[in-house]
């Protein structure tokens, strides 16, 4: 692997049950959406509202394991949702997934359809490594309030992924932040696929297949590798 991924041993003995799985992919070709790339939103909301047969989205085992994970270091999961639960809710929603673009699709659709938080950051513009920590509370977080851009920080003991120079996304999986999110202009991205028990592996390697193979098809030529759950 070329970047270095690391999870801390508070975060590990806050949800031993925790899993993710990594994907790294060279020379894609980013954009905005197109129909097939929202084809693969509809189809994945349908196969959601299957999953759920009328239940909504935190009811379900999975969810209901994020939420004990984020109660666990304090968040209010009614409140700040995880991404895959927050995806959920919008599309079983009348107004359905918003397109973002091009590759932002693709990990949506594989979250939505397999109930997981996804991420996906700009190698090009992580600094070092990635690590899922528990805050001190002075790092920086850019995101944009009231339309502009501004820093933040997390709260101490707050589960957040950061790189060299600042967390990327805060309370686990719920806001990602401004620096390492992926534009039109990327190239080459990590994807992050995250998993509570009894969610597992097996789910997780199901999912990742299925983003390698999208990624493959909307980026003729790409390199894109596929690694083991941790």
């Amino acid at each position: 692997m070329a970047i270095t991924i690391t999870v801390s041993d508070d975060v590990r003995d806050l949800a031993p049950g925790y899993t993710h799985l990594a994907i790294e992919a060279y020379g894609l070709v980013n954009g905005d959406s197109t129909e097939d790339s929202s084809a693969l939103l509809d189809d994945a909301a349908r196969r959601l509202a299957r999953r759920l047969d009328a239940s909504a989205p935190h009811e379900d085992p999975h969810m209901v394991a994020w939420r004990s994970a984020f109660t666990g270091f304090g968040a209010k999961p009614s409140r700040t949702r995880n991404s895959a639960e927050a995806l959920a809710k919008r599309a079983l929603a009348d107004g359905g997934l918003p397109r973002i673009n091009l590759l932002v699709d693709l990990y949506n659709a594989i979250s939505v359809a397999h109930l997981l938080p996804v991420g996906g950051e700009d190698l090009d513009r992580i600094q070092g490594g990635m690590h899922l920590i528990r805050a001190v509370g002075d790092e920086p977080f850019g995101t944009v309030a009231a339309g502009e851009e501004s820093v933040e920080n997390p709260e101490p003991g707050e589960v957040v992924w950061r790189d060299d120079a600042g967390v990327t996304c805060r309370r686990w999986c719920w806001r990602q932040g401004v620096r390492t999110r992926l534009t039109e202009e990327t190239t080459n991205a990590l994807f992050l696929l995250e998993a509570m028990a009894p969610t597992g592996g097996a789910e997780l390697e199901a999912a990742g297949a299925e983003l390698v193979e999208s990624l493959e098809k909307f980026s003729p030529g790409a390199r894109v590798v596929l690694h083991a759950p941790a």
